[in-house]
């Protein structure tokens, strides 16, 4: 469609039908006006795999195996690879998928900086290097929106804690945010042309990002020219009047009070009382449209998509290769020796059951897995731990199976202490071991230094 038939279609919508296309009417959905043909438009998090299905209102996966996709690499072993290519073919794999499973927007990616070691979500992130991040978003982004799907760049911006993380006002001073924090957004709007930038939770000089004049209006769309759609992050939200007039264009939540949520019932009171001019609603929805239009939803010409291919399996095996990072190898044990038989192999879940995503966003469903322990015996190794790491695992899916889910958290259990005996009894028994350990983190929660 030209612009003027998106003028036109916008024209004949009543105030309750933009609204509805301006905020959630799912929890990851809004709501589409079915007498013009304009669909609902659906997001899912990512980037390590499109996420899996949950109910319209609650937060409970639906539980089927329909859902289940490719096991994609977290954006930091995309990035410690140093290579656009990777990020590109993993970002062309996340768009397909996203719309093999009928998406037409992937959260993804997250290029907030790795301030602290301690952030629950570092490894949805690019690493602490600027420029490192700002080469590796273009691709990414490039290759997700290939396929007739939105990428949605996040966390915008300085978004380097989950501890209060709602609350906390960041203090930054202009240089430091505009030469660290900003260049990768930067790079993604202005070399990437990324469609769509999700709004931070946090606060920034007082204001929340997802509202803030000074980030949305000054710097996203006066400085760099972005002219794609804002979305604010889940609950991110906080103000009727500074949502309706400081840039955000869609607002989305965690609960199911659709009706109320503040660029829902709230703006269309200030709407009606001529607080807020009609005209501000007619541009988020203007955006929203012509995002659809790229998007080919208007038109019914649109790429399906497809996912759990296995050529797309190969590829990120061959790029997980080439992103691990081997920190220290005294004696040359690695690669172990073709005369190397044996393995006595420890680490309990980090052994047995593959870590294939952190909790809240990244909360994904990989059709398969491999674990250490499996992969070792594919290649040919003998556990001389075997019974220990059974013993472990029988534990472990009983834990497992009188967990109370919830996306935010995650089951573990504790692998015995290793004590003299073992030790003695597997240098005796085979030529080496290998210890894992693993490590969950996700959104809402950061790391202590305990920990």
């Amino acid at each position: 469609m030209e612009r003027e038939q998106l003028q036109d279609l916008l024209a004949r919508l009543t105030l309750d039908e933009k609204l509805g296309m301006i905020h959630g009417n799912e929890l990851f959905r809004t709501k589409g006006v079915e007498r013009l043909n304009i669909p609902p438009f659906t997001t899912s998090d990512g980037p390590m795999g499109v996420r899996k299905d949950y109910e319209k209102t609650k937060w409970f996966d639906i539980g089927t195996s329909g859902d289940q996709t490719s096991y994609l690499l977290s954006n930091t072993a995309v990035a410690a690879t140093w290579n656009p290519d990777i990020a590109y073919e993993g970002g062309k794999i996340l768009g397909k998928e996203a719309r093999g499973r009928g998406k037409d927007m992937i959260l993804a990616p997250g290029i907030n900086l790795q301030r602290t070691p301690l952030c629950g979500r570092n490894f949805e992130y690019m690493g602490e290097d600027p420029y490192l991040v700002s080469e590796m978003v273009v691709p990414m982004v490039k290759g997700i929106e290939e396929n007739d799907v939105s990428s949605c760049v996040k966390h915008f911006a300085i978004n380097n804690q989950e501890t209060n993380r709602l609350a906390v006002d960041v203090n930054v001073d202009e240089r430091a945010l505009r030469e660290l924090y900003l260049p990768g957004f930067k790079a993604a709007v202005q070399k990437g042309n990324a469609k769509a930038i999700m709004g931070a939770y946090n606060k920034w000089n007082g204001t929340h990002c997802c509202h803030n004049n000074e980030l949305l209006n000054g710097i996203l769309r006066d400085d760099w020219g972005f002219d794609g759609v804002v979305v604010s992050d889940w609950g991110g939200t906080h103000d009727t009047m500074e949502a309706a007039m400081n840039g955000l264009d869609m607002e989305m939540s965690v609960t199911d009070n659709f009706d109320e949520y503040y660029m829902a019932n709230p703006l269309k009171k200030l709407v009606l009382d001529g607080v807020v001019p009609e005209a501000v609603v007619d541009e988020k929805v203007l955006r929203i449209l012509n995002l659809m239009n790229e998007l080919h939803m208007l038109d019914g010409d649109r790429y399906q998509g497809s996912y759990n291919d296995i050529e797309d399996k190969v590829k990120m095996l061959e790029a997980a290769r080439e992103s691990v990072v081997l920190l220290k190898n005294e004696n040359q044990i690695l690669p172990l020796s073709p005369e190397t038989r044996t393995v006595a192999l420890f680490g309990g879940a980090g052994a047995m059951q593959t870590a294939t995503a952190g909790t809240g966003a990244e909360t994904n469903y990989p059709a398969y897995a491999v674990s250490i322990y499996q992969g070792l015996k594919n290649a040919g190794f003998t556990i001389t731990t075997e019974n220990r790491l059974q013993a472990y695992d029988e534990e472990y899916r009983k834990g497992f199976l009188d967990f109370e889910y919830t996306p935010w958290d995650h089951f573990s259990l504790e692998e015995p202490l290793l004590d003299e005996e073992t030790i003695d009894a597997a240098r005796e028994s085979t030529d080496t071991a290998i210890y894992v350990i693993r490590r969950i983190a996700g959104e809402g929660k950061d790391r202590k230094v305990e920990q």
